[in-house]
């Protein structure tokens, strides 16, 4: 039977091993012997929240990687630099955030690279974590493309703040690539459940560290 790739559509907490092989190529986790953890923050820079991720990582010394939209990047340039002053590494996460699957190959290529022109990173997040396998061949020849080994979920409006932070601290462990948001929608669940994440590793160990683009 075949398995469709919009299967990779389902958002799961933590992707199962059998959705990570259906798109080869892509990081998913940073195998590591070591306590590290990798924040990741999609769609941003956004004014007010964007600031208050940075001071609450500051807070533990957490060095994080932010996905930007090239839109975004533009309107605030102010806090692109922030972001990278503050020793964070951006990433691109298209120009228009778009979704691969209701985009024409090269119109998601372009829009890509376009955002590439104000976002200067290897690093790679398709929105919603979809790319068509023909994009990801194209993209994978001048990007790395990351994923995710545990997702908040903390956009999802329906989901109590207390059930976010759960979702990180059950499933996130040495290596682990964990995806927030810097978006108004995720803001009352980020709120609740970073500094709690930061806290918890922080006891226990941990140092959080950006993404390699190598």
């Amino acid at each position: 039977m075949h398995i469709s790739t919009k299967l990779c559509l389902l958002y799961f907490v933590k992707p199962a091993e059998w959705m990570r092989k259906l798109l080869p190529g892509m990081v998913w986790k940073i195998p590591s012997g070591e306590k590290v953890l990798y924040l990741t923050f999609d769609d941003g820079p956004v004014p007010g929240l964007t600031e208050w991720i940075l001071e609450e990582l500051e807070k533990f010394g957490a060095k994080a990687t932010f996905f930007c939209v090239g839109e975004n990047i533009v309107k605030y340039p102010e806090l692109r630099v922030k972001i990278e002053a503050a020793g964070h590494h951006t990433g691109n996460h298209t120009y228009s955030h778009l979704n691969s699957f209701r985009s024409g190959i090269r119109h998601y290529v372009r829009d890509t690279d376009r955002a590439a022109g104000v976002i200067d990173s290897r690093l790679l997040r398709p929105p919603h974590g979809r790319i068509r396998p023909r994009a990801a061949r194209i993209l994978k020849s001048r990007y790395k493309i990351i994923l995710w080994d545990v997702l908040s979920m903390d956009y999802d409006r329906d989901l109590k703040p207390e059930a976010v932070l759960n979702n990180v601290l059950k499933n996130a462990g040495p290596g682990s690539i964990v995806c927030f948001h810097d978006n108004l929608k995720a803001r009352e669940n980020l709120e609740y459940a970073l500094p709690r994440v930061l806290n918890q590793y922080a006891k226990a160990g941990y140092r959080f560290l950006p993404l390699d683009e190598n």
